[in-house]
């Protein structure tokens, strides 16, 4: 089941489910897109050039992790692909991840090797957010003090081969593999968080539940991603910039969610 949460971007959704059509023919398949906010232009597109994908519309934005959990509950495949609309997939990506998770049964999680369109790589794998790496990412003033950027590289794991196999604390949500038979055990995203932090939440709850969660390079998408971690703004940014404000009230409820962790098992 590949689930897409979309917003207000139907001609990037429009080629992300293109590359699904023209890399998958060989896969058992459906594809579920939520349309939070609804576009005409991305129901015309499905409506025209995809009738074969389950189409939900709805009027109000649900949030990122909503959405994906609409996805999920709409779905009914063994496993469970959650893509940003604007991520392009690759030939044969999907397919190896399935065929590595069948391999690797005690993976909950897997994530492929995401490039920007211009071939770079794109960071996609990160260890847990401390409160000091929230003002490095947001500022790049305080980013450039010795202190502040040891903790972002420790973040970034700047230290490792993007090249290679890693089991990294967590996986951005922009392109992530799941087994249904663990979200259904576990539970789907945590709907707390409107957007941000959703998907760190979850891969924490995978490996407090004793399922691994692997980034996979053999199998890469694309993703038009627009970086927006640091800000001239700096403090002020938390004023004007409304996805600033977001990303710091989910990290607050992360932390707080996080604050003992000496009881948690199961953190539906």
């Amino acid at each position: 089941s590949i689930i897409i949460v979309h917003h207000q971007t139907p001609e990037l959704l429009k080629l992300c489910l293109k590359s699904i059509r023209e890399t998958s023919a060989d896969l058992d398949y459906e594809v579920v897109v939520i349309d939070s906010t609804i576009s005409r232009k991305a129901r015309d597109i499905i409506n025209e050039r995809h009738p074969e994908v389950r189409y939900l519309p709805f009027k109000e934005n649900l949030g990122y992790a909503r959405g994906v959990n609409t996805g999920i509950k709409n779905s009914t495949g063994k496993y469970i692909l959650i893509l940003n609309p604007d991520v392009i997939v690759t030939e044969n990506a999907i397919q190896k991840m399935i065929a590595y998770m069948d391999r690797h049964l005690d993976i909950g999680m897997l994530g492929p090797r995401v490039l920007n369109f211009n071939g770079t790589h794109q960071k996609t794998y990160f260890s847990y957010y401390k409160p000091i790496t929230i003002p490095a990412r947001r500022s790049r003033l305080l980013g450039k003090i010795k202190l502040f950027k040891r903790a972002l590289d420790d973040f970034l794991l700047t230290d490792t081969d993007p090249s290679q196999l890693q089991t990294p604390d967590w996986i951005m949500g922009s392109a992530l593999m799941v087994r249904r038979e663990i979200v259904n055990q576990i539970g789907g995203m945590d709907e707390r968080f409107f957007m941000y932090f959703e998907d760190v939440d979850w891969a924490r709850r995978f490996w407090h539940n004793d399922y691994k969660v692997v980034y996979y390079p053999e199998a890469v998408m694309y993703h038009y991603h627009q970086r927006e971690s640091s800000s001239k703004l700096g403090i002020l940014d938390a004023i004007f910039n409304k996805k600033t404000r977001w990303h710091i009230s989910s990290a607050i409820k992360f932390f707080w969610k996080y604050r003992d962790l000496r009881n948690i098992v199961n953190t539906r």
